[in-house]
């Protein structure tokens, strides 16, 4: 059995917005990665059954490594449709905002989610909610949305309208977001719900096929590039950083997701408890967290790059040169060196 951890009052005033609404749009944030895919397409399939009109909006493409999930063909991209997006979230009667926490992390549809008349439930996983939505479901201590999707469901009590493609969607974003079970994923209830999923008719095995076996030849060269010419090591922090140029990306044809999981990849070296991947974007750069333990990636993030996330993976950006970053980076460490030994 789940402990019910959402609150009832929430429970049943979402299932009354989503009783009286007719159009529904799901939107989450920017860059989506599985977790953010999975839980969007997961609720999309749970809509539908519920025989609403259905809609899921992101603010720009995401990696060819999800798009084998049913309904992902269909997920409307806003930086080629922006016209298209802006009317859909206009005309909605019920906004899901799904695995962001603030306004400013679906970049160009910020204004359209703000204004638009449509009520809003937020289901999200992040520390430090906004309040910009009519109901709020926000449970960090979870390992993913996917898993508070799931759980939103059962506490409707439509487990039976959740099919198989729904499981399979949250399979993957749950699985994606603790790196295949192989960190924020101690909890039992977490396994629990995976069973459930099985029960679906889910092929656990071929999920992980399709997201990690996947990549490009040219992905698989530039990540050893990657760690044999660019991973700098600070054996004084117990820290790894990999930077990334745009020149360096072109040499490698790289492609939106070709750098996902990268960050991780020094934790496997001994010693190694904090990972940074700094990475070199047309009119930003993009900084991406990994630690071990107890150290706090979410408060480095948001004191240095204003950033924020959980406690062992969170992310910034930083508007400068690459260089500057690097140098940010490097001249911060020391004010942690507690924290990393």
């Amino acid at each position: 059995m789940l402990n019910k951890i959402i609150s009832e009052n929430n429970i049943q005033k979402a299932k009354k917005l989503i009783d009286k609404s007719d159009k529904i749009v799901i939107v989450t944030h920017l860059s989506p990665d599985g977790d953010a895919l999975g839980s969007s397409l997961a609720l999309y399939h749970f809509l539908l059954e519920l025989g609403k009109s259905v809609n899921v909006v992101v603010p720009n493409n995401f990696p060819p490594f999800l798009k084998w999930m049913k309904g992902a063909k269909d997920v409307l991209i806003a930086e080629w449709k922006e016209n298209l997006a802006r009317e859909l979230i206009r005309a909605a009667d019920l906004v899901f905002c799904l695995d962001f926490n603030t306004l400013k992390r679906i970049d160009r549809l910020a204004p359209f989610v703000e204004q638009t008349a449509a009520k809003k439930i937020m289901i999200d996983h992040h520390p430090g909610p906004g309040d910009f939505c009519d109901v709020t479901i926000s449970h960090p201590e979870l390992s993913s949305t996917s898993e508070l999707v799931f759980r939103f469901i059962c506490r409707m009590g439509m487990f039976d309208y959740l099919d198989r493609e729904c499981a399979e969607c949250i399979y993957a974003g749950m699985m994606t977001d603790t790196g295949a079970f192989t960190y924020n994923s101690n909890s039992p209830y977490i396994y629990y719900i995976i069973s459930e999923l099985l029960e679906k008719g889910i092929d656990k095995d071929a999920i992980y096929d399709k997201v990690y076996n996947n990549y490009s030849e040219s992905r698989i060269r530039l990540q050893g590039f990657l760690l044999y010419e660019k991973m700098k090591i600070f054996r004084e922090y117990n820290t790894s950083l990999i930077s990334l140029s745009c020149e360096e990306q072109k040499q490698f044809q790289w492609r939106k997701g070709d750098a996902e999981g990268f960050v991780n990849i020094p934790l496997s070296i001994e010693g190694i408890v904090f990972s940074a991947l700094i990475r070199e974007d047309e009119d930003l750069i993009k900084i991406s967290f990994r630690s071990k333990g107890t150290f706090p990636t979410n408060q480095f993030s948001a004191e240095i790059f204003g950033g924020g996330g959980h406690l062992n993976a969170s992310g910034g950006e930083f508007y400068g040169k690459l260089e500057e970053a690097i140098a940010l980076f490097e001249e911060a460490l020391p004010r942690y060196k507690d924290l990393l030994i």
